[in-house]
């Protein structure tokens, strides 16, 4: 079942925001916007779009992704470069979700470059 609401967290309808990106029908604009459309795409299970939006250098050959992860709300808690005209940039988050009964969050400065013209996911900063 695809959610009402983008899961992103902008509040628009998922077929709005993300749900366009993740259908292919616009580019992520922006290193954050390509961020948000990720955790979306976890969100809903999306892999193909997660291995389409990673770099070729740095994906891997498959993804699994577990179905017993609810993956329940994004914040962005600050960004670098990613802008229109920039070649790269990071965004940091912490993407809340359930798992098992219990609640957590993963807390990540993830890295995004630009390929062929469109932002790709590169890799995560520790």
């Amino acid at each position: 079942m695809t959610p009402e609401h983008c899961p992103c967290g902008t509040g628009l309808p998922l077929s709005d925001c993300c749900g366009r990106v993740l259908a292919g029908a616009a580019p992520a604009a922006t290193a954050e916007a390509l961020m948000r459309s990720r955790f979306t795409a976890f969100a809903v299970g999306d892999q193909a779009y997660l291995l389409r939006s990673w770099h070729p250098d740095t994906r891997p050959r498959r993804l699994r992704l577990d179905d017993s992860t609810r993956w329940e709300r994004l914040e962005v808690v600050g960004k670098s470069g990613g802008g229109m005209l920039h070649a790269e940039g990071t965004v940091e988050f912490r993407a809340h979700y359930r798992e098992g009964g219990e609640t957590g969050v993963m807390h990540e400065r993830s890295r995004f470059v630009r390929h062929e013209g469109a932002w790709v996911y590169w890799d995560a900063l520790s």
